[in-house]
């Protein structure tokens, strides 16, 4: 390799000690074994359901703002059983049991929050 010229790695491999450090087909170091299996974490799962529960939740408090407050706890209560079984789907129902509590704890007080936003239209 003539001086000042930094190594092809298409051509030849970078160096680190005795560890070849990356190669244009592949990212990973050699001595790195990648898992072939998708394996969900119930964080993610949780925080699916917390994130999709808040967007869906803000949006339909203010869309049925002028309506009666009974029909919005109604159908924040119907999201919020279609987002728990989403989840429980996924994967939750493997998960454990501190995940599927956290995560009912979770969507029933964002529930709550609408509920009591809510309550004054009654």
């Amino acid at each position: 390799m003539p001086k000042g010229r930094f190594p092809d790695p298409r051509e030849e491999d970078i160096m680190a000690g005795e560890r070849r450090l990356s190669r244009p087909d592949s990212a990973l170091p050699d001595w790195h074994l990648p898992d072939a299996a998708y394996r969900p974490i119930p964080i993610a799962w949780f925080a699916a359901a917390f994130l999709s529960q808040m967007v869906v939740l803000t949006a339909l408090f203010v869309a049925l703002i002028g309506q009666s407050g009974w029909f919005t706890i109604a159908l924040g209560s119907l999201v919020t059983g279609v987002i728990w079984q989403w989840t429980w789907q996924r994967g939750m129902h493997a998960g454990p049991r501190g995940w599927q509590i956290a995560t009912g704890l979770v969507l029933g007080a964002q529930l709550a929050f609408v509920c009591l936003g809510a309550a004054a239209r009654i």
